[in-house]
């Protein structure tokens, strides 16, 4: 009668260590058990550099959102003039402003006018968004203030207008140079409404990082922006941000109840909403693909175990006649499989984690042997190829791969152990 052993014991080890170390020609580890360690290994670093990438690019998409945009912008919702028109201009925005300043978690309230405008120089045109706003808020706004490069002095703001590095390149202007912006809703006049044209000195260029900011986005000094698009002692909304914007839709009635019974707000995720929730169908389609690959490995190291198994059958006979028990013996051939799946699994994770902290390097090269085109700002937003290494991420690769490893080794393991000693040395 088989004596009791304790789980995984000295002697078990030992010997699933053998059958590892075993050349094939003496029954040890086949070729489907290499191929399944390799399998493994690209399988986790597939998964763990996707998930690093995937970290990455939305931490940058939201880091460029917050650091160049209103965490919350506060609208009038309109009233109707004597004349006939719909007015939504914000009048008494200085007292307003001083109101949603006053709510606990907003760090800055800037009143704000925009306008569409059409800039040329020497013969090149760009569209603009012109956005009027004082020197002092304009300071506040990281990627605009300390931009990843900029040209000329902020300091000088209110000497001219600053632009983005898209719209001088389309221009081809450079810091000193004199651009003409062009309205349509200019100077009103008694035969009606003419274009507005004024000259700007360019005191200021900015790369905020985003390519749809930098190839549109201008600003001009508030009183001036002002003058230019007829909004005398008027803004078009409030410019809000936030100590913590992942908390906003927290804030959110707060900041509308300081606003008024007239106002309407429209946060930071509800503008980027759309690209947000493709982002997230995006993580979890990605994620249960790249699963489907792990497992696809794992189930590698089935057949690896089968065919270790039938190689060790003559084994198996003559250590269950010397005693060990169906426990000892299937947990041996599941030493032999799961050793498989975690010398898979580190590997994977040491490239995958190589491939995150060098991201940079690697995909300089990717992009020199496809001629520089292999990453389209215009197309994807941002300039490069963005990846976050989360300790999360790379636990849940873990997890996944060690789970499925272990899940898919016990069956060939328990075949292992109900192997009848009689039928296993009848032929040897």
């Amino acid at each position: 009668m088989a004596s009791k052993t304790p789980p995984f014991a000295p002697f078990e080890w030992m010997i699933a260590w053998r059958y590892l170390r075993a050349r094939r020609a003496e029954g040890g580890v086949s070729t489907m058990t290499w191929i399944s360690l390799i399998g493994i290994t690209l399988a986790v670093f597939a998964l763990i550099a996707t998930l690093a990438v995937r970290s990455g690019f939305r931490a940058e998409f939201v880091d460029t959102i917050l650091g160049a945009n209103a965490h919350v912008t506060v609208y009038e919702m309109g009233r109707m003039e004597a004349n006939g028109t719909f007015d939504r201009s914000i009048r008494d925005y200085d007292t307003l402003a001083a109101k949603i300043a006053a709510v606990e978690g907003v760090t800055r309230v800037a009143p704000i006018v925009r306008g569409q405008v059409m800039a040329t120089f020497s013969g090149n045109n760009a569209g603009m968004e012109v956005y009027g706003i004082s020197a002092e808020n304009l300071g506040t706004i990281p990627r605009i203030a300390n931009p990843e490069t900029a040209e000329g002095d902020i300091s000088r703001f209110g000497d001219g207008i600053a632009i983005g590095s898209g719209i001088a390149r389309t221009l081809g202007v450079q810091v000193g140079d004199t651009i003409r912006i062009i309205s349509p809703d200019g100077v009103r006049t008694a035969f009606g409404t003419s274009p507005r044209i004024n000259a700007y000195e360019v005191t200021y260029i900015f790369t905020a990082g985003r390519y749809d900011i930098d190839k549109t986005r201008a600003y001009l000094p508030l009183a001036e922006a002002q003058s230019y698009f007829n909004s005398e002692e008027a803004v078009n909304e409030l410019e809000v941000m936030v100590a913590q914007p992942d908390r906003i839709d927290d804030l959110s009635p707060a900041i509308l109840a300081a606003a008024g019974d007239t106002a309407l707000i429209w946060t930071w995720r509800q503008a980027s909403s759309g690209f947000l929730s493709a982002l997230d169908i995006e993580d979890n389609v990605m994620f249960v693909i790249l699963s489907i690959l792990v497992l696809i490995a794992a189930m590698n190291i089935v057949s690896g175990l089968i065919m270790l198994v039938k190689n060790k059958g003559r084994d198996i006979g003559i250590l269950r006649t010397m005693g060990l028990s169906e426990g000892s013996i299937l947990r041996v051939f599941f030493i032999c499989g799961a050793f498989t799946g975690i010398i898979g699994t580190v590997m994977g994770v040491i490239l995958g984690c190589l491939f995150a902290l060098y991201v940079d390097q690697i995909f300089g090269l990717v992009n020199w042997m496809a001629g520089g085109n292999a990453w389209d700002p215009s197309i994807r937003g941002i300039y490069f190829l963005p990846a976050k290494l989360e300790f999360g991420d790379v636990m849940s690769a873990v997890g996944l791969s060690l789970g499925l490893s272990f899940i898919v080794t016990i069956f060939p393991a328990r075949r292992a152990a109900r192997m009848n000693p009689v039928e296993a040395l009848r032929y040897e």
